[in-house]
This record gives C-alpha cells, structure tokens and sequence, in this order.
C-alpha cells in the first residue's frame, strides 16, 4: 500500500509542478502585440506600403511600378504667308502621345494579354468557340433526328452505329459553324 502511496504523491506533485509553471508562464508573459512577419517580393520596379493599426494591417504592392511609361510631344506652328491675293495664316498644333514598355519599346497599339495574343485575336478565339458549340448542337440534332432512327434498327450493331452517327453529326456542324462563324466576325 505504501508503494501506491509513493506513485500517487510523484504523480501528483509532478501535476502541481506542471500547472504551477504553466500559471508562472502564463503570467508573466510580455504584453507586446505579435506583428506577422511578411515576406513581400522585392524587385527594380516594385513597390510597397504598409499601414498598421490596432485593428489590423493593409498592403498595398505594385510589381511594375511604373506599370506604363508615356511621352507627350507638342508642335505649334504659326506661319504667315504672303500669296498674290493677299496674306494667309497657316496654324497647325500637332500632338503625340506614346506609351512605352520598360525595355523602350513603343506601344504601336493593339493591347496584348499574357500570352501575346490582341484583343482582335482574343475576340475571334471566343467567336469561334461560340461558333463551334452551336454547329455542334445544331449537327448532333440533324444526326439525331435523321441518321439515328434509321441505324439503330440493325440487328446487334444499331445502337454503336447510332452512336457513330451522333458523333459524326457533331463534328461535321462544329467544323462548319466554325466556317460560318469566320465569315460573320471578319476573323
């Protein structure tokens, strides 16, 4: 008995020593607000601000900063000329404006996306794929409708050609609404 006496005691000392240095800790743990630590991206043309407050924190980042590099030129011309019938004014006010990219190069117009393609190409990727969905519907329909009916009554095989001729329906009204849709969006 005396042995259960002497585990309980160690137990439960250990289980005193353990809250008394959980509450210690607890207590007299500094009072400073954790800030998070941030690993903003830096590079030759990017840019940052933090705002920090009590109630939260706000990044504002640029990548590319300046994101568009632009010239601005102007020519005023005022010229008098002496003809046989009289004088004349000629005034002229020429204006140009570029955007450049970072390596120098002039914007010649034409916005690009990630990949490099216009917006006139992205325009006719969209158009076509519209295209393509509704030759699509429209040729499985005609395949449905016509092809279908007719094929599945052969013996053991109907359905498969059935099959056949829905997905050939489909391709060949995709391959034309793609045609069609060409010739309508001047792609």
């Amino acid at each position: 008995m005396t042995k259960l006496k002497i585990v309980a005691a160690t137990v439960g000392g250990l289980f005193a020593v353990a809250h008394i240095g959980l509450l210690g800790y607890v207590f007299r743990r500094p009072n400073t607000p954790q800030v998070p630590t941030i690993n903003i991206p830096h590079g030759e043309y990017s840019s940052y601000s933090i705002k920090a407050g009590k109630d939260g924190y706000q990044i504002d980042f640029r990548a590319n900063d300046p994101a568009i590099l632009e010239s601005e030129q102007t020519l005023d011309l005022l010229k008098n000329k002496k003809g046989l019938f009289g004088g004349g004014i000629e005034d002229r006010l020429e204006y140009r404006r570029d955007q450049f990219t970072m390596d120098g190069f002039r914007n010649l117009g034409g916005a690009t996306n990630e990949q490099g393609k216009s917006a006139k190409e992205v325009e006719c990727i969209v158009a076509d794929a519209g295209a393509r969905s509704q030759g699509a519907m429209a040729g499985s329909a005609i395949a449905a409708g016509v092809a279908v009916p007719a094929l599945s009554g052969i013996p053991y095989v109907g359905w498969l050609a059935g099959g056949w001729a829905l997905l050939l329906g489909n391709k060949a009204g995709s391959e034309a609404g793609s045609q069609i849709g060409s010739v309508f969006n001047d792609c």
